[in-house]
């Protein structure tokens, strides 16, 4: 893919007629992630960076969620570390055993080491390498709701709409799809 021929298409979609460089940046980040992960279905990608634009407000940049989880039982200390499981990342990890989870899987994918341990260090989830395999690996198995990307975008099927039922129900469910088929665009443009 031709990044520079993405980012021209970019800028001529919604997102705004110049992204800032921690934008290109962090978009960069996420597309570096796929190609790792290698052969894959564009739609992904494109519903991936869509999801990110949104959870992230417009920043592709890892984030800690707004509030800190304020009045949520996520947001007060728990599990054996004390520590607070607010949202963190690109899609907003929440929850101590979400966190335990991400911990194994990503281990299990040679993602992160031995030593390192989201549930005893939330924070990791904010380190841009994690949180991107965290949004893909996520978003691909199912690890938020049970939903996953070959559940909407497989073959000729693609349902940008109810994709969203990955990450958050059918919140802003049209907005994001419409984030997603104009990154898609792009990227078919710069194949």
């Amino acid at each position: 893919m031709d990044r520079a021929v993405f980012f021209r298409e970019i800028v001529k979609q919604p997102f705004g007629k110049k992204l800032a460089q921690s934008q290109v940046d962090g978009i960069d980040a996420v597309l570096d992630g796929w190609e790792r992960f290698g052969s894959h279905d564009p739609r992904w990608c494109a519903y991936s960076l869509a999801t990110d634009f949104h959870e992230t407000a417009r920043t592709m940049r890892p984030i800690v969620e707004y509030g800190r989880g304020k009045g949520k039982s996520y947001g007060e200390p728990s599990g054996p570390y004390g520590q607070r499981y607010y949202g963190r990342g690109l899609v907003q990890l929440t929850w101590a055993r979400n966190y335990t989870f991400a911990t194994g899987r990503l281990r299990a994918l040679g993602v992160i080491g031995a030593n390192d341990d989201l549930a005893k260090n939330p924070e990791l989830a904010l380190r841009e390498d994690i949180a991107v395999a965290i949004m893909i690996y996520g978003m691909m198995e199912g690890w938020f709701t049970g939903r996953k990307l070959p559940d909407y975008f497989r073959g000729a099927r693609s349902d940008w709409v109810d994709a969203r039922t990955i990450i958050n129900g059918h919140d802003r469910a049209r907005l994001v799809a419409s984030y997603g088929m104009a990154f898609y665009h792009a990227l078919e443009v710069a194949a």
